[in-house]
């Protein structure tokens, strides 16, 4: 498996990383031991995980598995949602995310977190808090490299620009929802992660389950992360089963037949070629995990990278509509 730095980093790691949230929850420790061998023998070496995920089980499951080998692997976990009752149970200030670490790293059973981030811009803690602290881990050791989750594009750059002027670097990457089906970020937080020189780590490349093809549309579904959605999280099936969506699901499976792949690898595939882009790529069985690292070792033409891109692409709202016009004016072309 090939292998990209992570951000503006010296950190190398493998072009899609593998996801744990299903680990404990969804898939037993049996079954998350073997998708994490196959992922581990087939050339990966980063995996993502997060307190939260089955309230601290999987950083468990992850951490038994790695014993003998942790120097290995690049590991990955994040803090913010709420983990127990009280002030400091969930949150980004620096006596949540000091308690935090300490429950990861034991969790993990490791003496160091790899990349550690910050699992949502929190509303109710200075950035300058949450950054000054993850400063302090860092040069503690107990953390290499920081992270940031489900910001926005100006959330960021602020955080970026509220390390330099402390005297480092910041975050090397940025955890975002990303997928043929949702592309919100290439409004903001894509070209910002470009420009700030951060890694987009993309969550979500299959849509919870929605870019496997299981799903038709005026079905109601009744298995997967999309069935089991309530309607304010991002998997709900009335996100998912939309004119749009399904046109895009249209698109990827007349890709996928003419290429003989599955649609989960063209979906994926389409991710490993964005620049800046590393997939993460969770699965709740080993035959899952084995159809996706298919995605790597080839890639799309360029008639069917665009075939795709047009497919599900984004809607050209003001400003960003007034800015290209208006530059074509001043400067001439298109």
């Amino acid at each position: 498996m090939r292998c990209v730095h992570l951000g503006q980093t010296g950190l190398q790691v493998s072009v899609f990383s593998l996801g744990a949230m299903t680990f404990g929850r969804e898939s037993s420790e049996e079954e998350s031991r073997r998708m994490l061998t196959r992922y581990l023998d087939g050339g990966g070496n980063f995996i993502d995980t997060a307190n939260v995920y089955s309230t601290g089980v999987s950083e468990e499951i992850v951490g038994r598995f790695l014993q003998g080998f942790r120097e290995k692997v690049v590991l990955a976990t994040k803090a913010f949602f709420r983990m127990e009752e009280g002030p400091y149970g969930a949150g980004a200030s620096r006596k949540a995310l000091l308690r935090a670490v300490e429950e990861s790293l034991r969790r993990l059973r490791t003496d160091y977190i790899d990349l550690y981030q910050i699992h949502c811009w929190d509303l109710s803690t200075p950035i300058e808090e949450t950054m000054d602290t993850l400063r302090t881990l860092i040069e503690q050791g107990k953390v290499r490299y920081a992270g940031c989750s489900n910001f926005t594009g100006w959330q960021v750059v602020q955080s970026q620009r509220t390390a330099a002027f402390s005297g480092w670097k910041g975050f090397a990457s940025a955890q975002m929802q990303y997928s043929l089906i949702e592309r919100g970020v290439e409004y903001e937080v894509l070209p910002a992660c470009l420009d700030e020189g951060l890694s987009l780590l993309a969550w979500g490349p299959l849509g919870g389950g929605f870019l496997t093809g299981k799903y038709r549309s005026g079905e109601q579904p009744t298995e997967g992360r999309i069935a089991r959605a309530t309607e304010e999280q991002e998997e709900s099936w009335s996100k998912r089963a939309t004119k749009r969506n399904f046109a895009v699901l249209a698109a990827i499976e007349e890709v996928a037949k003419n290429r003989e792949s599955s649609i989960s690898q063209v979906a994926i595939n389409w991710l490993l070629y964005r620049e800046g882009v590393i997939p993460i790529v969770g699965a709740r069985t080993l035959e899952q995990l084995e159809d996706n690292l298919g995605a790597e070792g080839w890639s799309l033409t360029d008639a069917e990278f665009e075939r795709l891109s047009q497919a599900g692409s984004m809607e050209n709202l003001y400003p960003y509509r007034f800015i290209e016009w208006a530059n074509k004016k001043v400067w001439g072309g298109g």
